[in-house]
């Protein structure tokens, strides 16, 4: 039988951050990015970050698209950069300058897109 308090990452909703809260632990970290495959912290340990492949300019445009659409519909938007066959996206919360678990729900968003 499921505990109905455990959730998939995927089926939550990110919730308003406007700072006021202290950011993931290292602990904390490291068992959400087991849910995000493909997913890595960066080296300050502020953010994640991953690098999707696509066969050209065109693919990689259009999930990025895609990935726009999660992050309006979130309410809580990656930093994007891409080119022919690339798209590079890092999550972060701005406000408390540091991991939250709304980067790590948009993260498994983004990663059922692909």
């Amino acid at each position: 039988m499921k505990d109905s308090t455990i959730c998939a990452l995927g089926e939550k909703k990110c919730v308003p951050c406007e700072g006021g809260v202290s950011g993931l632990s290292s602990d904390q970290v490291r068992a959400m990015l087991v849910q995000v495959p493909g997913w890595s912290v960066t080296s300050e340990g502020k953010a994640i970050q991953r690098r999707f492949s696509f066969k050209n300019f065109k693919q990689a445009l259009a999930f990025v698209n895609k990935v726009g659409e999660v992050a309006e519909y979130e309410g809580h938007h990656p930093d994007i950069s891409f080119g022919w066959g690339y798209v590079d996206c890092m999550l972060t919360t701005h406000a408390i300058k540091s991991l939250h678990e709304n980067d790590f729900i948009v993260a498994s968003k983004i990663n059922a897109i692909i």
